[in-house]
Formats: structure tokens, sequence, C-alpha cells
């Protein structure tokens, strides 16, 4: 089972959250949280927070009482797309103006587990009669 979160309009450039993604990317949830808590970059608090949203989004598709640590649930997909640029504008010498880019972006967190639950049909075996 998966489960999605995502976060858009962060006021990041994309390169900067893409740092701190691919240092939780393919780990499970609570090793991916104490790294983010533990790390000093200002993307870790927005991702943690995503994090946290996206297990929660799991735990309710699992049927609202289930404990994601007992289904060994991990990130399976994290990825980072480029959002909107506001341009803003700034004297330059001799009369001329310099563009200064506050760029965005969108982040996106896919979880699932690892051990299948009762309904998941990640075992369910199937027959081909002749």
């Amino acid at each position: 089972m998966e489960a999605v979160a995502k976060l858009k309009n962060v006021p990041m450039s994309a390169r900067k959250m893409r740092l701190v993604v691919d240092i939780i990317r393919g780990k499970r949830v609570d090793e991916a949280i104490s790294t983010l808590r533990f790390t000093k970059k200002e993307a870790a608090t927005w991702l943690e927070k995503l994090v946290r949203s996206a297990v929660a989004n799991w735990e309710y598709k699992a049927g609202g009482a289930e404990n994601a640590d007992d289904y060994e649930v991990y990130i399976k997909t994290a990825f980072v797309d480029g959002g909107s640029i506001m341009r803003r504008f700034r004297p330059a010498p001799h009369g001329r103006a310099h563009r200064i880019r506050k760029r965005s972006n969108h982040v996106t967190i896919v979880v699932a587990n690892r051990v299948p639950m009762d309904g998941d049909g990640a075992n369910d075996l199937v027959t081909v009669e002749d």
C-alpha cells in the first residue's frame, strides 16, 4: 500500500531541496525523520513535516489504527520539481536593471510498506490454468 504527500510552492530553490531529499530517499520512515531532525539545512524542517504527513496518510489508508513501525514503512519515491519564479529587479550601474529570481519548488514523497498487509494483494498467488 502506498500513500502520497505533496508540498507545493516552497520558497527555496529546487537545487537546495534536492540535497536533503537525496539523503532520505529509500530509508525507513523513522530513520529518515531522525536524519532530518539533525540535518542543519532549512529544507530539513520542511521535509520532516512532509514525511510525517505522508505517514499519517498511509495510516489513514491502512485502516486508521495501524502502526507504521509494524509494517516497515519506507520512503519509496521522493522528488523535487521546480516551481514558479518571482522576478524582481535591482538597480545596476549605468542606469541598468538586473533581474533577481526568487525560486520555489514542489516536493512529492511516496511512502510504502515492505511487510505485506492482509488485504494488500502483494502476496496473492496467481494460478494459470491450461
